[in-house]
């Protein structure tokens, strides 16, 4: 028995001792980041987070993921802020064929600065955004994710370009049945020309079509006809105020029936402004899940072009000179204005901006958009999403309520934030690290470190070389147009 125990113990002695679990293999890892949880605005500091094609695979404690998991690149965060990728949830494409280069030119500086994602609200440049929509999607053009409503449903012979014409139901239907063919992400509506009538139809058309429905509401119209309709988000601050007038509709109806100018309805709605109108109507568009676009930075760039004519703006060297020249319409405007215009555009921003913590009070979902693109003059792709969120904490928002704006809120309308919106296991691969905290202060959010883009990192490096071939096509451009 002694000896069959000595065999034993000798046999055991030689079977190989179990090797640790192995590793899984990811593309790239983040080390030491502290992750931002914008839903609970709140740092999670020394996390790690893995990446494996374009999805994050595993995010949390630095220690446990980096035992876990391991990448053939690998991210030192050194305690960098991990965000999600920014969405600027308002742009525009134009200014003609002549300038679809200078355009697409624009897309790698969003992603310099950030931003991952973007909602086209139409240009004159439908088909081209469309295609390049297409081409970001297989991976043959750089730039951020595109979301598009192709052309915008109007009225006959708007002022608009790039427009789908409509002056009957049937033209409506005919209208929303191509972009379906298209394949759009969102349809938007604007108002020129179109029949107030025809444009509550073409809301309630496209939700039918099971799309959304964004647009400028005719003044004929109340904003709450709109929402009644279906629409989806209303664009522009402007509108949000509209609806906080006490007689809104009293002054719809005049427009509609002939008896007021929209310049005299414009007064008698800058004097309206009641708060507990106000109030019950953005509880109605938080209860509607209607969303709402501020574009702040436009607004305010218009307003106060008086005192700053943005000549010297370093973010010119950016932009090709056929773009450049679309800026100066606004611009010739701006300059004929009298004191007393230009004070009355003070104090029209003012109002606007003070409604957008009243409806974050009211629970309504804020949107971070620009209206960045041609015509809207020093209003900057990319940058000017910064731009923005700094003013809605300049006008009432936390930190926290203004980066969920920029990363959350675009996810939440499009029903993607299964996908987007966090740093969590099963998520897009989107991310920005951050130098600073944008919790603390959003100016933060310009302190780019690298972008995570589709799964691909591109640290400051890159990001600096995005911007110096930026530059050296627009000096190339600028060349040109003088000789």
């Amino acid at each position: 028995m002694k000896a069959f125990l000595i065999a034993l113990a000798a046999a055991a002695a030689f079977q190989p001792i179990p090797a640790a679990a192995a590793k899984q293999a990811a593309d790239l890892l983040i080390r030491h980041a502290v992750v931002i949880d914008v839903e609970g605005a709140r740092p999670i500091p020394d996390q790690a987070v893995a990446i494996k094609g374009d999805r994050i695979v595993a995010v949390g404690g630095d220690a446990a993921v980096a035992k876990a998991w391991t990448a053939p690149r690998r991210i030192e965060a050194k305690g960098r802020y991990l965000i999600p990728g920014l969405w600027d949830m308002h742009v525009h494409f134009g200014g003609g064929p002549a300038l679809a280069e200078e355009n697409k030119a624009l897309l790698p500086l969003y992603v310099a600065y950030g931003v991952t994602t973007v909602r086209d609200a139409s240009g004159d440049l439908p088909n081209e955004v469309l295609h390049w929509r297409r081409e970001i999607a297989d991976g043959t053009l750089f730039g951020p994710t595109l979301l598009s409503s192709g052309p915008k449903i109007e009225g006959i012979k708007p002022v608009w370009k790039g427009t789908l014409e409509t002056g009957s139901e049937a033209d409506v239907d005919a209208a929303v049945d191509k972009l379906a063919g298209l394949g759009v992400d969102f349809v938007k509506i604007t108002d020129s020309t179109l029949k107030p009538d025809l444009f509550l139809y073409a809301v309630r058309r496209v939700r039918a079509a099971g799309l959304r429905a964004s647009g400028h509401i005719p003044m004929a119209l109340t904003v709450g006809q709109a929402v009644d309709a279906g629409i989806s988000s209303i664009e522009h601050l402007s509108y949000a105020y509209k609806a906080g007038v006490k007689d809104e509709a009293a002054i719809a109806a005049d427009v509609a029936a002939g008896r007021i100018t929209r310049a005299e309805a414009q007064a008698r709605l800058d004097a309206g402004f009641d708060e507990a109108t106000a109030m019950a109507a953005y509880r109605t568009l938080r209860d509607r899940q209607v969303f709402v676009t501020p574009t702040l930075n436009i607004e305010r760039t218009l307003a106060f072009l008086d005192s700053d004519d943005h000549s010297k703006d370093p973010f010119l060297a950016y932009v090709g000179p056929g773009l450049r020249k679309t800026y100066q319409w606004r611009i010739d405007r701006a300059a004929k204005a009298t004191p007393e215009q230009i004070e009355a555009r003070h104090r029209e921003y003012r109002q606007t901006a003070a409604v957008l913590p009243m409806l974050a009070k009211a629970g309504v979902t804020i949107m971070a958009g620009t209206d960045a693109g041609f015509l809207n003059s020093f209003d900057y792709p990319a940058l000017g999403l910064h731009q923005e969120l700094a003013l809605y904490v300049e006008n009432g928002l936390t930190p926290a309520q203004a980066l969920s704006a920029a990363t959350r809120a675009g996810p939440a309308w499009f029903g993607k934030l299964d996908r987007y919106g966090s740093v969590e296991a099963g998520k897009q691969a989107d991310l920005v690290l951050l130098d600073r905290n944008p919790l603390e202060d959003i100016h933060a959010t310009r302190s780019v470190d690298t972008v995570v883009l589709r799964g691909i990192a591109h640290d400051r490096a890159a990001l600096d070389r995005l911007l110096a071939e930026a530059r050296a096509k627009v000096a190339r451009w600028d060349a040109g147009a003088v000789q």
